[in-house]
């Protein structure tokens, strides 16, 4: 008999249902490791990629069929939502999401209107031809945190601290919760857009709160974050939330109402079930890195995090941030039996 969506191992695993053996599935599987994907991709840019439906169809496919993971991730970039409403910005190869105009006033913020769904339109076609195609396998929606999305719009690009964004979090409150505000709202509207033409899960890439102390994430992103959960808690979908370098920030990230919560490979998920509340599943946290070593360092490693994981109320493997460009995609396809047969 075939399983439905609803039913799959991947969704049980984030309702912390039991399942049969750990579901898996990597952050940026659908992309840069894949020959396939450069070949799909080829001298094309990412954004205008990120608006074609077929393409965006194909690359989410590609992991997939390549690996048999048990969800997709739909194949998009955080800052699609904002170039849909009009800022300009880009995706240079080699540096990241790079701003015309960093954001400096608030006349620069009311520019960041609402998003609407027919902003996105190629989303809501690929989804469903997504869903047509995908069958048992659920897919997953896609969607950047607001501090990360304010952390590109005021500094301007990628940084190492977000240094700029958080003077002005610090110094200029108003503006701060007025952007913050808007972001939620946009990042909200995206999702919704996903999980209304069919998307069966969700997750919020707040990529870089890392970078924040767990005072200043409580008063300045959380209440953001939370607006955003709560939002599409009536869609009854998981809702996944991650960060890099959280590991003081994992006990109130999970307050803000995801139903998992990400861990990067800083902190074992034993440690994690510790810091987070009753209540959540966990997903990760294999270190990216390790996939760059030979298997007879991989599989005990990996084999190390189902171990962990077990000590979760659900656990959803995955790696502790995206696939490395320079990933072998033979040594992900081992990976995916090994946690099907060891993860029962």
């Amino acid at each position: 008999m075939t399983v439905s969506a609803p039913e799959s191992v991947f969704l049980r695993a984030c309702r912390r249902r039991p399942v049969p053996h750990a579901p898996v599935w990597y952050m940026r599987q659908a992309g840069r490791s894949l020959p396939e994907y450069q070949k799909a991709r080829a001298n094309m840019p990412m954004l205008k990629a990120c608006a074609t439906p077929d393409l965006i169809t194909e690359i989410t496919l590609q992991p997939v069929r390549r690996y048999h993971v048990d969800a997709a991730i739909f194949f998009s970039d955080i800052v699609v939502p904002l170039r849909a409403i009009g800022v300009g910005i880009d995706i240079k190869p080699g540096v990241g999401p790079v701003v015309d105009k960093p954001i400096r006033s608030a006349t620069d913020i009311g520019q960041l209107r609402p998003l609407q769904p027919d902003d996105v339109p190629y989303v809501t076609q690929a989804v469903g031809n997504l869903i047509s195609e995908l069958g048992a396998t659920p897919l997953i929606g896609f969607a950047g945190g607001p501090f990360t999305l304010a952390g590109y719009l005021i500094d301007g690009g990628p940084s190492k601290n977000f240094e700029v964004t958080r003077s002005m979090m610090f110094g200029q409150p108003d503006l701060w919760h007025d952007m913050m505000s808007r972001l939620a709202d946009i990042t909200t509207a995206f999702l919704q857009v996903q999980v209304e033409a069919g998307a069966s899960a969700v997750q919020l890439f707040d990529s870089w709160a890392g970078s924040l102390s767990l005072d200043d994430y409580r008063t300045s992103v959380l209440p953001y974050s939370r607006r955003i959960f709560d939002a599409l808690a009536a869609a009854d979908v998981p809702r996944i939330h991650f960060g890099v370098g959280t590991g003081e920030l994992l006990g109130v990230m999970g307050e803000a109402g995801a139903d998992v919560v990400g861990v990067d490979w800083r902190v074992p998920l034993d440690e994690a079930v510790r810091r987070v509340e009753p209540g959540k599943a966990l997903q990760g946290n294999l270190d990216p890195a390790v996939l760059l070593a030979p298997w007879d360092v991989i599989r005990p490693r990996a084999l190390e995090v189902l171990r962990r994981g077990r000590t979760a109320e659900g656990h959803i493997f995955n790696l502790g941030h995206g696939v490395l460009p320079q990933t072998d995609p033979d040594m992900l396809t081992r990976l995916t039996e090994l946690v099907h047969e060891a993860g029962q």
